[in-house]
């Protein structure tokens, strides 16, 4: 890990499920998580930050993206973060309950960073929610 300081930066939720929402938001509560977690309960709602951090806003230190969204789906939004000048390096974590193979095959196409299926029992999404802060939150090296 570099010596430079680097602000802590937000975490962007995308999840439509009030359950799942839920249950990911009580497992990095439960690890004192640093990081705000901002959440967007659609694809659209996630698109919308596009503009945002064109502008100006901080960039999100990782996305954790669910595939099966209303009004645009998972994949597609991975797409047009891919494509976007401000986005692309942005890490984008699928944390998805599916395990369609084409779904999984078609997320890496598209320049996914880790596709991870959700655990079902709570202790093991905190499991999880540990893995995801250590690695892409406190280890990782980012370009931006």
């Amino acid at each position: 890990m570099s010596s430079r300081q680097v602000p802590l930066r937000p975490i962007l939720l995308v999840e439509d499920n009030p359950m799942d929402l839920d249950l990911t938001l009580r497992a990095f509560s439960k690890r004192n998580f640093s990081n705000e977690i901002i959440v967007a309960r659609d694809g659209e709602e996630a698109l919308a930050w596009l503009p945002r951090w064109a502008a100006g806003e901080p960039m999100p230190a990782v996305v954790l993206l669910d595939i099966n969204l209303p009004r645009a789906s998972g994949l597609e939004v991975l797409k047009a973060f891919r494509e976007h000048p401000q986005a692309r390096h942005v890490p984008v974590v699928v944390l998805t309950s599916s395990r369609d193979d084409r779904d999984l095959k078609a997320a890496y196409d598209l320049g996914v960073n880790s596709y991870i299926e959700k655990p079902v029992s709570f202790n093991k999404f905190i499991e999880v929610a540990g893995h995801i802060e250590l690695y892409w939150c406190v280890f990782n090296e980012r370009p931006y």
